[in-house]
């Protein structure tokens, strides 16, 4: 008997003891085995869900505290729903859908978690980089050659790290091991930011904030409340074109926070992390605790607090400099040369939109001066900053740069791992050893993000990309939907009853959900070819299912998830 089988049998063992003792010894066993729920927060605590957060709290303040924590309940729904398929039947998820629904929705989940694996693996590169080099190490490293340092270095380390769970049983702890304490200091620093805010003399308006866990859906269609006098101070040729841009990058921010809660990529990460400890229907009770805790309560402390710390710092506040601000010497403020930039290509863009509309040149007014500056996109260094009134200028820079590394490495890490399933599992090959190391390597594309996108500030980068991650979330959420009312499959563990309804009714909430947003962000950002590729995936999917052979559902009775 191998090492690993003799660990999973000695886990079974305690969890069985456990739940014979009662509630508390289950829960007391569940917390020191739990392990796959932490590797999606490693994920799901990335630089996508950073920028998501700041810009939720720049835009809207505290109004969108509720979307965040919807989102990621909708997500373990649905990753409950994969974890119950997976340690029921021990069959491999690829296979499975392959198998028993649609090879076509089978390739197309394994494709589209390895393209956006490859895509969200820039905006993590970008912002690592960009903490070194304004937070923690400014007088260090600057723009070239240093830049390729900083980005060799994470290349580096976090192949090495990833490299680990490849090596065995021993290999998986090391791994998960240093992941917990990435997301413990994640959640330490950004506790520490929010409990700085908190006994400042301006506070928190904790009143705003618990009110904005009431879900809104009003920012959909209209800008945050708090922009309309803003707006209404604006000639109104240009407000028309102020408040579509204001709605717009609301629902690229709520969009891209709902894609990083639970991604296409995590929904491949979990059934195979399950199978790679050995766990089995046994461990189904463990399996729903792990996403609970490990997943869902450090991301929303952390998001939650990302949200607070910006909407208190930047909701409504223009960027200093563009104002004629002068700080406490009385000198004028300069703002960063990014952020110049960025103000002047936001004028640059609303005269061409005015021009191309027929309002010919409509000089740019004061009133629109300040709201440019309000929605200017700001960038981690900014957000530090804006801290050190409270905790000093190096504790502001170190305690949200080390959080802010933390999140990017434990994301990339992730992102290599899927990325070494996905191949290995796309091509038959073995999930370890040189070939599971040489697959994680395909999110070494992210290395390049640094270098591609240099103008915008690097926090912005995540919210376009999830939005990629967006529209391909439904072929996962859709395919497991229909996974788990497979007969074929579950057979004697298929849920029936009163327990069916109710998880069918959740789960297709969730594939609805995911699949509104990712059809508006189709609609938007690809046009007319993103609904050609839509029709062209679905006459694909249709040719598959009348190709699939039969699979017989054999027989057994029903059963309850549990």
């Amino acid at each position: 008997m191998s090492d690993n089988q003799s660990s999973v049998d000695q886990e079974r063992r305690m969890i069985q003891a456990a739940q014979s003792q009662g509630r508390f010894a289950a829960i007391k066993t569940y917390t020191r085995l739990s392990g796959p729920g932490w590797l999606q927060s490693a994920i799901t605590l990335g630089g996508g869900s950073l920028s998501s957060s700041l810009y939720l709290g720049i835009l809207a303040g505290f109004g969108m505290m509720w979307l965040q924590p919807f989102a990621m309940v909708l997500g373990i729904l649905m990753l409950g729903c994969i974890s119950y398929v997976t340690l029921s039947t021990g069959e491999r998820p690829f296979q499975a859908i392959n198998r028993h629904i649609n090879p076509v929705l089978g390739w197309a989940w394994a494709i589209s978690a390895l393209a956006a694996n490859m895509v969200w693996s820039l905006p993590q590169f970008s912002l690592a980089t960009g903490v070194v080099q304004q937070n923690l190490a400014p007088g260090w490293f600057g723009e070239g050659q240093y830049q390729v340092l900083i980005c060799v270095v994470i290349l580096i380390l976090t192949v090495g790290i990833t490299w680990s769970y490849g090596s065995g049983s021993r290999g998986v702890r090391i791994y998960e091991t240093i992941l917990k304490l990435m997301v413990a200091m994640i959640i330490i620093s950004f506790l520490g930011v929010v409990l700085k805010l908190a006994v400042s003399d301006s506070g928190v308006a904790w009143g705003e904030l618990f009110a904005g866990f009431i879900p809104d859906l009003s920012r959909i269609n209209s800008p945050a409340p708090g922009f309309v006098p803003m707006l209404e101070a604006i000639p109104e040729a240009a407000r028309t074109y102020w408040e579509g841009l204001i709605v717009n990058q609301q629902r690229d921010v709520m969009i891209s926070a709902a894609a990083t809660a639970v991604g296409i990529n995590m929904t491949f990460l979990l059934g195979y992390s399950l199978l790679a400890r050995g766990w089995d229907r046994n461990f189904r009770g463990l399996a729903v605790f792990d996403l609970s805790t490990g997943m869902f309560v450090p991301f929303v402390v952390a998001t939650s607090c990302v949200v607070i710390a910006a909407a208190s710092q930047f909701h409504l506040k223009p960027a200093a400099g563009f104002l004629g601000e002068q700080d406490a010497a009385g000198e004028l403020i300069v703002p960063s040369a990014k952020i110049s930039q960025a103000f002047q290509s936001q004028i640059k863009k609303r005269n061409e939109k005015l021009a191309a509309d027929g309002s010919g040149e409509v000089e740019v007014t004061e009133a629109e001066k300040k709201l440019i500056a309000t929605l200017v996109k700001r960038d981690v260094n900014e957000l530090a900053l804006s801290l050190e009134p409270f905790t000093g200028s190096g504790f502001a820079h170190w305690i949200f740069g080390l959080g802010v590394v933390g999140m990017a490495l434990s994301t990339i890490t992730i992102l290599m791992l899927i990325s070494g399933f996905v191949i290995c599992e796309m091509f038959g090959l073995p999930r370890s050893g040189w070939p599971f190391r040489l697959g994680c390597l395909a999110a070494c594309t992210g290395v390049i993000g640094p270098f591609v996108w240099k103008d915008d500030a690097t926090a912005w980068l995540a919210v376009p990309t999830s939005v990629f991650g967006m529209s391909l979330l439904p072929i996962a959420y859709i395919s497991f939907f229909l996974l788990f009312n497979q007969k074929s499959l579950l057979k004697e563990h298929m849920p029936v009853g009163r327990s069916r309804w109710i998880w069918n009714g959740l789960l297709f909430v969730a594939a609805l959900v995911a699949t509104g947003a990712s059809l508006y962000a189709i609609n938007q950002k690809a046009g007319f070819w993103g609904w050609v590729g839509v029709g062209g995936l679905l006459l694909a999917a249709l040719i598959g299912h009348l190709l699939k052979p039969r699979v017989s559902t054999g027989g057994g009775e029903g059963n309850r998830p549990g």
